[in-house]
């Protein structure tokens, strides 16, 4: 060993071109807890609520941080988010996540929420969770590591672009 830096494994392209979402949950079956409001502030401190009733697409939750290996595809590529979904990134509080950072990453809509993480059961990230706002049902979640990780879940569920 001797002082040899160790790189992470997800630098590697080979190694993470081999990487699947892994599901959460037990089996295929789908959370039995329902999605709620996401509350909370935006980077820049003003208060925020994205309610679910009203709204009629799909909505993709992306729970990212600001330094993960994983959650740079989607901080970059928010603009390559399916077109038939709406996508609402979801941090920690700002007293756990710096509000100047998110702030240079985000585009679209952010809310900085640690609720919403504990509402959502959500315990590491990069985590995908797929919700139909009407019956404020929870219809996938996945671990995802590139945005091909949504269409395919799209794709599973009938929703994705045939």
């Amino acid at each position: 060993m001797g002082g040899q830096i160790v790189s992470s494994p997800l630098s590697d392209p080979s190694f993470a071109a081999g990487i699947r979402p892994v599901p959460s949950g037990i089996g295929n079956s789908t959370p039995s807890w329902p999605a709620v409001d996401l509350v909370g502030v935006r980077p820049d401190g003003s208060p925020v609520t994205f309610e679910l009733a009203g709204r009629t697409r799909p909505i993709l939750l992306a729970f990212l941080s600001i330094a993960c290996d994983g959650c740079d595809v989607f901080w970059t590529g928010l603009v390559d988010a399916p077109a038939e979904v709406d996508v609402i990134v979801v941090t920690k509080s700002p007293a756990e996540v710096s509000s100047h950072a998110v702030a240079a990453l985000a585009t679209g809509q952010v809310v900085m929420s640690g609720a919403a993480w504990i509402d959502y059961r959500v315990t590491g990230y990069p985590f995908l969770v797929l919700v139909d706002p009407a019956p404020r049902r929870i219809v996938a979640e996945s671990v995802g590591f590139a945005w091909s990780d949504v269409d395919a879940m799209l794709t599973a569920l009938g929703s994705g672009n045939e």
